[in-house]
């Protein structure tokens, strides 16, 4: 099939709905600004931005959040769209394998409408192109045919918001980066911000969810929402099949211990890293793919699942050499720290 070859929108943007958690996770997001918890810096910018689109009477600049997953980013998309008063279409950069399934996308645009693009760093570079001139002339440039017979087309798109997702914010080409009016970074949550979202999901789910048993599995959520919600259903289950339905702190501490997830928020991947690295090599120095094969996953997998959060732990560090345990992550599996001959294993750290 020729790359232009437009499928209908629908291909790309609906796929088949599955019930499930999912539909649980949707009924948790936060419909309007005013009810998304956190971010307060992010809160305040993207207010500015919408009520001067608003008083203008004309769609917001194209918005570009980036972050760790499940810090908010979706759900700040779907706030955009229901602050504008506009339709919200949803599709992934992977999703987008050739130009025509982005074109097919952008000729069912409406007028006002939030096109959301999740994982737009995965967009491949041909699909990335098209958007160039849609986001800054709200045209669609396309050709048909091949060879000398091809000739171009320049087709008017009415005025749409673009808001691009993405956790690798340096893996967009810089022309369509530069193209976002507004860019915004979402930060780790704080604990007191845990509890409030914790607590509005508990009224939601009507989960009797108690003060320690709130504070116990915000501790434990990383800092990050998505998880926190997350791990509120597998202790509501705990509490309702093994207790008297209340999460009590020594019910969410007897439920995470089942689910493997530590004081910390470790959960059996992270521990097992970090065994591998203490014990089976000495506290390393280890290299990435060595760890990997050791723990049986993919290196991907390690480095951007289980490194990112036990360094921001103070539990791994990168140097030249490889991985390294740091002594934080001896003391934390109750091991002695040992004393290396020559110096220190963690003189030297990569400042990636």
């Amino acid at each position: 099939m020729d790359d232009w070859a437009l499928p209908e929108a629908d291909e790309v943007l609906a796929p088949e709905a599955v019930p499930g958690d999912d539909d649980l996770d949707a009924s948790l997001r936060p419909r309007q600004l005013d009810d998304f918890i956190g971010q307060p810096q992010v809160k305040e910018q993207l207010r500015l931005v919408l009520d001067g689109a608003t008083r203008r009477g004309e769609p917001s600049d194209h918005v570009l959040l980036s972050g760790p997953p499940g810090l908010g980013k979706t759900s700040l998309a779907g706030i955009i769209a229901a602050e504008m008063g506009a339709d919200l279409r949803a599709t992934s950069g992977p999703a987008l394998e050739r130009p025509g399934d982005l074109a097919a996308i952008l000729t069912n645009v409406e007028a006002s409408d939030v096109l959301f693009v999740d994982e737009i760093h995965r967009m491949p570079r041909a699909v990335e192109e098209i958007l160039y001139p849609a986001m800054e002339d709200f045209r669609l440039d396309i050709v048909v045919g091949k060879g000398p017979g091809a000739r171009a087309i320049r087709l008017p798109l009415p005025r749409f918001t673009l808001v691009g997702a993405t956790t690798r914010t340096g893996l967009i080409a810089s022309p369509l980066r530069d193209r976002f009016g507004f860019t915004a970074r979402l930060e780790f949550y704080a604990q007191d911000e845990l509890e409030e979202i914790l607590n509005r999901s508990a009224r939601i789910l009507d989960v009797a969810l108690g003060d320690e048993g709130c504070a116990e599995v915000a501790r434990r959520s990383r800092g990050t929402p998505r998880i926190a919600n997350r791990l509120l259903k597998r202790v509501r289950d705990f509490a309702e099949v093994r207790a008297d339905g209340v999460v009590t702190g020594e019910v969410a501490r007897a439920a995470l211990a089942l689910f493997e997830v530590d004081e910390r928020g470790l959960d059996r991947l992270d521990r097992q890293a970090l065994h591998q690295l203490c014990v089976a090599f000495g506290g390393g120095p280890v290299g990435l793919s060595t760890l990997a094969v050791a723990v049986g996953e993919e290196t991907e997998t390690v480095e951007e699942v289980v490194e990112p959060f036990l360094i921001q732990q103070g539990l791994l560090a990168r140097t030249p050499r490889g991985r390294v345990a740091t002594p934080a992550a001896w003391a934390h599996l109750g091991l002695p720290v040992p004393a290396p001959p020559g110096g220190t294993l963690f003189d030297t750290v990569d400042p990636e």
